[in-house]
């Protein structure tokens, strides 16, 4: 393996899908945050606890220029974090995984990967818009719905390894069916009900499903293309050799 060549192709894989998921979140998932910050705006008015005056006005645009402009940053930073991942564990799995190709080897992986770490998470603990949920509680949601990620992904390579060293292979799938299962029943609900109007929640949840989705097809085909091209694991023949 050509370290350095590998993780060049990690790091770029990662960075520019994330840059991707970033783009698609600025297209789609942005406006629903608008809308939503914007009734977060009108509680706040509605209360007392702010004034509806041209400086807050101001300043919250300010601040959603801003935030907006870090979407590519933030993007970059977690997809080349979540890429690296990614590319490890191809790295050690590209050898069992099926399809003819590295694309389509690497395409395999992505799915599984955004199955175990995002959809099936997700069934349990949906994503939610800024207006749903008590900042107090914000801390306890986090640990909620990373330790289902946990739960799934840490599950699916352990049964991974059992389904390698027992003939009888259908029964991986059931413990970890078994195992996901449990933590759905076992693990609490979310802490805090869903408010916000229906169309405004439904529409938050979709268009973030398809950012994060993108963000796995592209890590996933721009992975296995710039392997297929560039070959990190290829073993140069010596020189010496007949």
């Amino acid at each position: 393996m050509k370290t350095s060549l590998f993780i060049a192709i990690v790091l770029l894989a990662g960075c520019t899908a994330g840059i991707i998921h970033g783009l698609v979140n600025l297209a789609i998932v942005e406006p629903y945050l608008d809308t939503a910050i914007g009734i977060e705006n009108e509680h706040l008015f509605a209360t007392g606890e702010a004034e509806n005056t041209a400086e807050f006005q101001a300043e919250y645009a300010a601040y959603r220029i801003w935030q907006k402009g870090g979407q590519l940053l933030a993007g970059a930073i977690l997809g080349t974090s979540i890429g690296a991942l990614f590319g490890i564990v191809f790295g050690f799995s590209r050898e069992v995984l099926p399809g003819t190709g590295f694309i389509k080897k690497s395409l395999f992986l992505a799915a599984i990967m955004w199955a175990t770490l995002y959809v099936i998470p997700l069934l349990k603990y949906p994503a939610n818009p800024p207006t749903v949920g008590d900042p107090e509680t914000i801390v306890l949601r986090q640990a909620l719905y990373l330790g289902f990620i946990a739960i799934s992904g840490f599950g699916a390579l352990g049964f991974y390894q059992i389904y390698k060293r027992i003939n009888k292979k259908f029964l991986a799938f059931v413990g970890y069916a078994a195992l996901v299962s449990a933590a759905f029943v076992i693990m609490p609900a979310n802490p805090d009900p869903v408010t916000a109007p229906e169309d405004l929640v439904n529409g938050f949840r979709i268009t973030s499903a398809v950012a994060v989705s993108a963000f796995w097809l592209s890590v996933g085909v721009i992975l296995g293309a710039l392997w297929q091209k560039l070959q990190p694991d290829r073993i140069p023949q010596s020189k010496f050799s007949n």
